[in-house]
């Protein structure tokens, strides 16, 4: 029979090698780069070409046309647009705010026959009279001032995936790029007028409604940029100081 400590050292070092299992498999998946696709820019299927006629003896069918002079422009359910990221913008905001509050509350011994009213504590000598005051002073001030520049330049090809009553078309894509340290992700999506499409087949991204532009990293480069949690707790609304 084994004996106690043996025992004991055994289940130290299972303990250790599960504990080193656990630690590696956490390190590979944080080190884990692959692009992660958001599902809300995915692709969509083109829309199925309508089933043809049988027996009807024509040569021309209708929805399977294709003309030799027709534009390129996008205008069916998984036709392809490109979109030219020309965003610029500029913000600026300051606030300022002071408040002051002073209260001050007294009140004076009341008086019987001319004489004031005081009272005696049981086993302490002297009296005491009724007045009594309070005071209070509250002091607040903050400033605040935010000045945000934005640019967004370059292009993205979005797909086609719904086509309105009134012939507008929703888009949306996402490139993903993949670099040493990270990757990252441009994500464009909204409802486009065909007439703002051009003859070879682009659109500005002002021209977009309902527009998100999105452009975000993962991976160690953007984790080192991110502000920790313990920080965030220190300027969140929770810290009461």
């Amino acid at each position: 029979m084994m004996p106690t400590g043996t025992h004991c050292r055994h289940g130290r070092r299972w303990l250790r090698s599960l504990a080193l299992c656990v630690f590696a498999c956490a390190v590979l998946a944080g080190c884990n780069s692959t692009p992660k696709r958001d599902p809300d820019f995915s692709a969509v299927a083109p829309a199925d070409l309508p089933p043809v006629p049988s027996g009807n003896g024509a040569i021309y069918q209708a929805g399977f046309e294709r003309s030799w002079f027709e534009n390129v422009r996008a205008r069916r359910v998984g036709d392809i647009l490109l979109v030219n990221l020309v965003e610029d913008t500029e913000a600026s905001h300051t606030n300022s705010a002071s408040v002051s509050r002073d209260t001050e509350t007294s009140v004076t011994a009341p008086t019987l026959f001319g004489r004031g009213l005081s009272f005696g504590l049981p086993g302490q000598s002297g009296s005491y009279n009724l007045s009594q005051s309070l005071g209070s002073s509250t002091d607040f001030s903050g400033d605040a001032d935010n000045t945000q520049n934005n640019e967004f330049s370059g292009s993205i090809s979005v797909m086609v995936t719904d086509v309105l009553p009134n012939g507008y078309l929703k888009v949306r894509g996402e490139k993903r790029i993949s670099m040493t340290g990270g990757n990252e992700y441009i994500r464009v999506a909204g409802i486009v007028r065909p007439e703002d499409i051009d003859t070879s087949n682009r659109i500005d991204s002002t021209r977009i409604a309902d527009a998100t532009l999105v452009y975000v990293g993962d991976g160690q480069v953007a984790k080192a940029a991110s502000m920790g949690w313990l920080a965030k707790f220190f300027i969140s609304a929770l810290f009461p100081f």
